[in-house]
């Protein structure tokens, strides 16, 4: 069994500070069943983008999340958008966490923010916690859960929920494609040669539209919760870009993230100690690619344009959070050496313009 002690929770960085009064009165006019008791705040360590939190009183729980703090890119941290697509995605895939409510009042945490339930059990990035025996066969078998659980989401049908009204499916890739390219020239500090040939190619190789369901878009492991014995995944967490679009996309930005053994060590260790991915027994991104078309059945022959612009789409928000840094609009020190992450992923995408294949 996992050690006990192992918590996803750190007291409250300084600087990124809740107003609990104000948030402890908030809960009590607006939460039916917020019992009598001291509110306790928690902050979730993992991520780099929005803030969360632990709220607790009594035996009553929640996850608040927040943009970060400063100004943020257009469009970016839409916590009413989340709010929506949680309340549209939950009753057909249970590990999606349950919203709660939405606020825009400012006078509460300084920012728009939502409430979800609190999902218990152990999300996984650098590291399995204390007792856990890990073996090839463990990773595996979390591999397979990733996996399925990608399929499981793009077989909801996205035409029997309220996204059919927020959703654009059409020429989803066109407005990607040259919407993060803008996002990038909007937060561009050093200039990177190879940025301009990526993104000609990218906007030279845009696919045909063949396919839509609803996508996470942030589908990576240190998203996931599993059961305590690493059995079944229970939660899905940050669900802010989301959407409705070509799976294939959602499928590529994952692969994105899994990091692999042989990765180039900047692209391993850019964010610090490499996922546990790169120990034996996970998918490698191929294994991962190819169990997701014989378990859903598409056609996944055009991925290497979809990884491609994952890694360009990683490269952007890095960058954005980046800019956000020269500019002392955070002083999380975290993000200090980001630019050379920027470029790792500048440089992993545009070598893979040439690759004939991600699956060869």
């Amino acid at each position: 069994m996992p050690n006990q002690k192992f918590s996803d929770t750190i007291h409250v960085r300084k600087g990124e500070e809740l107003h609990v009064n104000a948030l402890e009165g908030f809960l009590k006019e607006n939460i039916v069943d917020f019992p009598n008791e001291p509110l306790e705040v928690l902050q979730f360590s993992a991520g780099h983008s929005n803030l969360t939190y632990e709220l607790k009183a009594g035996d009553w729980n929640a996850v608040l999340r927040r943009p970060p703090l400063g100004p943020v890119a257009p469009k970016a941290h839409d916590m009413e958008r989340e709010y929506q697509i949680l309340s549209e995605v939950y009753p057909y895939y249970s590990v999606a966490p349950k919203p709660i409510l939405y606020s825009d009042n400012l006078s509460i945490v300084s920012s728009p923010f939502l409430l979800m339930e609190r999902k218990k059990g152990i999300v996984l990035d650098t590291d399995f916690p204390e007792g856990i025996k890990v073996t090839q066969k463990l990773c595996r078998q979390l591999s397979e859960k990733m996996v399925d659980q990608l399929v499981s989401l793009h077989q909801v049908d996205y035409r029997q929920t309220g996204l059919v009204d927020i959703s654009k499916p059409q020429g989803f890739m066109e407005r990607q494609v040259h919407g993060w390219i803008k996002r990038y020239d909007r937060a561009e500090t050093d200039h990177i040669p190879q940025v301009d040939r990526l993104k000609k190619w990218l906007i030279d190789h845009i696919p045909v539209y063949a396919d839509a369901t609803i996508i996470h878009y942030d589908y990576k492991l240190n998203n996931a919760m599993f059961t305590e014995d690493l059995d079944e995944m229970v939660g899905l967490f940050d669900w802010e870009m989301s959407t409705v679009g070509d799976p294939l996309a959602d499928l590529g930005a994952a692969m994105s993230y899994w990091t692999q053994s042989d990765d180039p060590p900047l692209l391993k260790n850019g964010l610090g100690k490499p996922p546990v991915t790169v120990l034996d027994g996970f998918m490698s991104r191929t294994e991962f690619i190819e169990a997701y078309a014989r378990k859903s059945g598409r056609d996944v022959s055009n991925i290497n344009f979809y990884v491609t612009f994952a890694y360009f789409k990683l490269a952007v928000i890095c960058q954005q959070i980046y800019y956000r840094y020269q500019k002392g609009q955070t002083n999380d020190s975290r993000f200090s050496q980001f630019n050379h992450f920027v470029r790792s992923l500048i440089t992993q995408g545009e070598q893979m313009t040439s690759a004939r294949n991600v699956l060869d």
